[in-house]
């Protein structure tokens, strides 16, 4: 179980326990969970195919969709997998480094679909309040370096998580109560101070979530005072509406992260743990479900794309911001 050097009190493996206290349910647990998760990779796939095959959407906003779908779908097999095997075949091990893997993709990949709904947040704010200069500002070459700065945010402020794990002696056992390497999950199993993981983990979350948050929220505040100025009410209508889907995608992201973050360091005492861990799956599974559903029944031109290749007609797409 333990690593050559006593002195590191490292384990060779850590064994994730699934949902605690749900033991029994694992199997009726996996099958929601296995259903959304072939839902979020068929739409998701199906998004990023349409949108890099169709001429129609080769533009910014669908650019940044096709990078959220990408992210997503990468997000929900970093963990999906191993936990419904966890469910289905009892295979509870994973080694130790793999678990540093998992831990660091899980919250590379949340903090860039955060970054990336904040850019699309920026990308409506630019294409209602300043459509005439809508092409000229977000070029290809803009909306690729916007993307690689997201992705090196990501991982910049993230890799310190594994060196801080790892620096960690695990001297309490290798029993982790998740269905996946979180980063305070794995740090709270060791005997050492954590204090250290704690306190980066807070910095990062503010840097990252509180950034974007307050960056979308500056958007729809410069969005809602552009359509509220609007004579026509059909024009106010039209411009808002190209912002319901990113909207719905916020809701659905940020709600679950709020949730699983408050509780994991202020609730652990009231919420029951069982629920905590629950909640965490859907935090990743539920925004790679619900957006390609979301942005396809919302979205006119992915209904166009969506019925054109599904059908072979040839579909007129509707041009809108």
């Amino acid at each position: 179980m333990w690593g050559a050097n006593s002195s590191s009190l490292t384990p060779k493996f850590f064994i994730l326990n699934g949902v605690p206290g749900l033991e029994a349910a694992h199997i009726w647990i996996s099958l929601p969970f296995c259903f959304m998760y072939i839902i979020a990779v068929l739409g998701n796939c199906g998004l990023i195919y349409l949108i890099s095959h169709e001429e129609a959407l080769h533009r910014p906003m669908y650019y940044f969709l096709a990078l959220l779908s990408f992210t997503d779908v990468t997000l929900c097999t970093t963990t999906v997998p191993n936990m419904l095997c966890i469910f289905w075949f009892n295979l509870k091990e994973i080694d130790f480094n793999a678990c540093l893997a998992q831990m660091f993709f899980v919250h590379m990949l949340t903090g860039m679909e955060s970054g990336v709904l904040m850019l699309m947040a920026l990308d409506r704010y630019v294409a209602i309040c300043c459509p005439l200069r809508y092409s000229t500002i977000l070029t290809n070459p803009v909306i690729a370096k916007a993307g690689l700065a997201t992705f090196l945010r990501g991982v910049m402020l993230v890799i310190p998580f594994t060196f801080l794990t790892k620096r960690l002696p695990y001297c309490r056992g290798n029993f982790i109560p998740h269905t996946y390497c979180d980063h305070m999950s794995v740090a709270k199993v060791s005997c050492g101070n954590f204090k250290v993981n704690a306190i980066y983990g807070l910095m990062v979350a503010l840097l990252i979530g509180v950034f974007d948050i307050c960056c979308i929220s500056l958007s729809y505040t410069m969005i809602l005072r552009a359509v509220v100025s609007l004579s026509s009410a059909d024009a106010r209508y039209k411009a808002f509406s190209t912002c319901t889907s990113h909207i719905c995608a916020i809701v659905i992201t940020y709600v679950p992260a709020f949730f699983t973050f408050f509780t994991h360091r202020f609730g652990g005492h009231t919420i029951p743990h069982h629920i905590h861990i629950i909640v965490a799956n859907l935090y990743l599974l539920l925004p790679p479900t619900m957006n390609p559903i979301v942005y396809g029944v919302k979205t006119k031109q992915i209904r166009e794309g969506v019925i054109k290749f599904l059908l072979g007609d040839k579909v007129v797409f509707t041009q809108d911001n």
